[in-house]
C-alpha cells in the first residue's frame, strides 16, 4: 500500500470489529450515503478505497477514517468513463492488496417526464446508475470470488444502492425509475450467477433520503409533501448497508427496503 495511505503515528490504534481485516471499495463517497457508508464499515474494522470525482472531500474523507485507525486509499475517479470505473477496482486492490466488499453508491438523479426530461441527464443517469455498476461489478468479481474461497471470512460482498424507484415509478421519475429496476434484475441475476461460491450481492433501496441529490427543489418534489426532518439520514442507510456485510458466512441479506416512518409509497 502506498505510504500516504498507511496509518499514521498519533491515530487510534484499529479496534477489532466484523470487518477487520478486511477492504470496503466504496464509490460516490465524496458526500451522502457514500460518505456515511465509508465511515460505517471503518467503524466495523474495514479499510477503505474511496472513489468520487471531488478530490478535496476525498482527502477530507480519509482523514476522519484515519482517525479511526483504519487505512484509506482515495481514487479520483469520473466513473462515466467505463474505463475509469473498471481501472479504479485495479487500483483499490493494488494500494489496499485484496477486495472483501464492493459498494456500489455513485448515481444520478434527475427529474422530469419523458415528454420535456433532459436527455443529457437520462444519458448521465444511465452511466452512472447502471453502466457504471455493471463495469465495477464485472471487474471486482475475480477479486472477490479469491477472497471468498481463500480469505478467514469465506465470503465477499457486492452491495448495490437502488431506491423505492426501483420497486415503483411514478410521473416525472421515469428515467430514474427505469435505471433503478435495472439495478433490481442485475443484483438478483448475479447473486444466482455467484452466491453458490461464496459473494453475497445484497440490494438496499433507501427511500427519501436528505443527500445532494434531494437537495434541489425538483428532486425534493418526490417527497410528496413529506417535511425535509422526517427524511432519512445517510447515516440509516450505513447502517443497513454495515448489517448486510457484517453477517456470518452462511447468512446472505440479499434486499432491504429502507423508507422514511412518514413515507407512504
Amino acid at each position: 500500500m502506498n505510504p500516504g495511505n498507511d496509518r499514521q503515528a498519533g491515530n487510534a490504534a484499529p479496534s477489532d470489529g466484523p470487518l477487520s481485516g478486511c477492504v470496503a471499495l466504496v464509490t460516490g463517497a465524496s458526500s451522502g450515503i457514500g460518505a456515511a457508508t465509508a465511515m460505517e464499515l471503518a467503524r466495523q474494522g474495514a479499510d477503505l478505497a474511496l472513489v468520487a470525482r471531488r478530490t478535496e472531500r476525498l482527502e477530507e474523507l480519509a482523514a476522519t477514517v484515519r482517525k479511526e485507525g483504519r487505512s484509506c486509499a482515495v481514487l479520483t475517479a469520473d466513473l462515466q468513463d467505463a474505463a475509469r470505473a473498471r481501472q479504479c477496482v485495479e487500483d483499490a486492490v493494488r494500494e489496499c492488496g485484496h477486495l472483501d466488499v464492493l459498494v456500489n453508491n455513485a448515481g444520478s438523479l434527475a427529474t422530469g417526464t419523458v415528454e420535456e426530461g433532459d436527455p443529457e441527464g437520462w444519458e448521465r443517469m444511465i452511466d452512472l446508475n447502471v453502466r457504471t455498476v455493471l463495469h465495477t461489478s464485472r471487474q471486482a468479481l475475480p477479486h472477490l470470488l479469491r477472497t471468498a474461497s481463500e480469505g478467514p471470512r469465506g465470503v465477499a460482498d457486492v452491495v448495490n444502492i437502488s431506491s423505492v424507484a426501483g420497486r415503483l415509478a411514478r410521473p416525472g421519475n421515469a428515467v430514474y425509475a427505469a435505471t433503478k429496476h435495472a439495478v433490481g434484475a442485475l443484483s438478483e441475476s448475479m447473486r444466482q450467477e455467484v452466491t453458490a461460491r461464496g459473494v453475497r450481492v445484497g440490494l438496499v433501496e433507501p427511500g427519501m433520503t436528505a443527500t445532494e441529490l434531494t437537495a434541489d427543489s425538483a428532486s425534493a418534489s418526490v417527497a410528496r409533501g413529506m417535511p425535509p426532518e422526517s427524511w432519512l439520514r445517510p447515516e440509516d442507510i450505513a447502517r443497513a448497508i454495515a448489517f448486510m456485510v457484517t453477517q456470518p458466512s452462511r447468512t446472505a441479506v440479499n434486499e432491504i427496503l429502507v423508507r422514511p416512518t412518514a413515507q407512504e409509497h
